[in-house]
């Protein structure tokens, strides 16, 4: 079955494009960007979110191993990302293609305005046929900062711009349903909204130059799935993969994506880091909120404010067995939730349309 995508995301994972020593494989990355050249041609336009600014830096500079890791990844990314860049200019420049850097840290998500600030770049960029490159920017992100690695940022990248589809390319062919080293383990070739427990069988191990295992992609092409965005998860390292998913013709593993989510809530769906006040509430709002009727969180379902915040923060929503149930944006203030709680007639602490419920 092809696909016939008007946008989409390529997250190019760090175990694609570098190779068993440590430095960058140059091979692959210029057949990768031939086949995004060609998307791109066909009118798709492409976002790429690409890991490998430390491998770059590698291949640069030698550093000691008395350095702290923290000090050493952002010296390796500080050089490697403006290799990184060059080489990815290099190579779109022989499609007549222009390409740009994007570098960006969680804070960049924390609020409406910050988070609308970067799609209008990111926008305008498109529309002047511009392929941004986007990476984390390692160089100021230190742990608690830090994505959980670039394929968080590229869900988020791919909620924020209504992308139809998420493509991650990582070293194997896709989810296995048991150990990969075991006969009999088969690529799980489709994911529907019911999802699976992908913990039950998925190696926590992680590859030996990512951030990020099986386990985090898995879960962040659920979430993306669930806000409506096809996501197909494929070996990068296998010739002409990107144009091979798009025409259906490679067995990998593809997340059917369920229905549409607005703007705002795709938005809060990813802001569960970015929540500064919880909430929370009796089971019967549970009930309320998660039945199939669109409903806001009133103040008389509330029964304690477990976190300050202020009005336009997103607030995390708790029920009485301190499970998660949701995140929305505050209509008021803590102090004047903690004055309305358990009261009837008073205005939405969180409105439907600013509501993304877990579920």
């Amino acid at each position: 079955m092809a696909f016939n995508y008007r946008r989409i995301i390529v997250k190019i994972g760090s175990n694609v494009i570098t190779q068993a020593n440590g430095l960058p494989d140059l091979q692959r990355l210029e057949k990768l960007v031939d086949q995004i050249a060609a998307i791109k041609k066909s009118g798709t336009e492409v976002i790429l979110v690409s890991s490998g600014a430390v491998a770059s830096g590698r291949s640069l500079i030698t550093v000691s191993d008395k350095n702290d890791s923290v000090a050493t990844r952002q010296l390796l990314a500080s050089i490697g990302q403006v290799k990184l860049i060059n080489t990815y200019s290099h190579l779109f420049e022989q499609f007549s293609i222009l390409c740009s850097q994007v570098l960006v840290t969680k804070e960049d998500f924390r609020d409406r305005l910050h988070y609308l600030n970067m799609k209008n770049c990111l926008e305008i960029l498109l529309q002047h046929q511009v392929v941004p490159v986007i990476n984390e920017n390692d160089v100021v992100s230190v742990t608690e900062l830090m994505f959980t690695d670039n394929d968080e940022l590229a869900g988020l990248i791919a909620s924020m711009l209504n992308a139809q589809a998420l493509i991650i390319l990582t070293n194997v062919n896709g989810i296995y349903n048991g150990d990969t080293k075991l006969p009999g383990s088969a690529i799980i070739k489709e994911v529907t909204a019911a999802g699976i427990d992908f913990s039950s069988f998925v190696s926590t191990g992680r590859s030996q130059f990512g951030r990020g295992g099986m386990i985090t992609k898995s879960t962040i092409a659920q979430k993306t799935a669930k806000l409506g965005i096809a996501v197909h998860i494929a070996n990068g390292t296998a010739d002409n993969i990107l144009l091979d998913v798009l025409a259906g013709n490679v067995t990998h593993t593809r997340f059917v994506p369920n229905k549409k989510a607005s703007g705002k809530k795709k938005w809060i769906a990813h802001s569960e880091n970015a929540a500064t006040g919880a909430v929370q509430v009796n089971e019967g709002a549970k009930l309320v909120l998660t039945s199939t009727k669109a409903s806001s969180l009133l103040p008389v379902g509330v029964v304690a404010i477990l976190a300050e915040f202020k009005k336009g923060d997103i607030v995390k929503i708790i029920d009485e067995r301190n499970k998660l149930i949701g995140l929305g944006l505050a209509e008021y203030s803590s102090d004047k939730a903690r004055e309305w709680a358990g009261q009837k007639n008073q205005r939405p602490l969180v409105h439907y349309d600013y509501l993304y419920l877990q579920g």
